[in-house]
């Protein structure tokens, strides 16, 4: 097999609030199906993700506030973990911040070569932001 791309779907709970959310991030709507809608997908760059509520996978966030570290869980969220490649973490942390995001760990040099933070969904997907070094 050679794929060409790969869109994750995220089973979402409320489609109209992701795409809020995901906008707030500085993604665009691409597409809305139903009436009212419960599948799409949003864009930024050529990152594309499809949002399906209700359905097409497993959500569910963590009452556990951080991810890694002491007192963090990577195994208490239920959706999916994605990582997003950008150019500078600490400024998307900053916008996060700003807009109260759900920061579920912050920009960290991490021993495998990257800096990354971890910016959480309210249906418990995880993305980990991160720049390569």
């Amino acid at each position: 097999m050679f794929a060409h791309a790969l869109t994750p779907i995220l089973n979402v709970s409320d489609f109209s609030a992701s795409i809020r959310w995901f906008e707030q991030l500085g993604f665009s709507k691409t597409f809305d199906w139903g009436e009212p809608p419960v599948f799409g997908g949003v864009k930024s760059g050529m990152c594309e993700i499809f949002l399906c509520e209700g359905g097409q996978g497993g959500r569910g966030a963590s009452p556990i506030k951080m991810t890694f570290g002491p007192g963090g869980d990577q195994t208490a969220d239920k959706g999916v973990w994605m990582s997003i490649w950008v150019d500078d973490v600490d400024e998307v942390y900053k916008e996060c911040v700003a807009l109260g995001l759900d920061i579920a760990w912050p920009p960290t040099d991490m021993e495998w070569g990257v800096r990354e933070m971890h910016l959480r969904h309210p249906d418990g997907h995880v993305f980990r932001i991160s720049r390569g070094s």
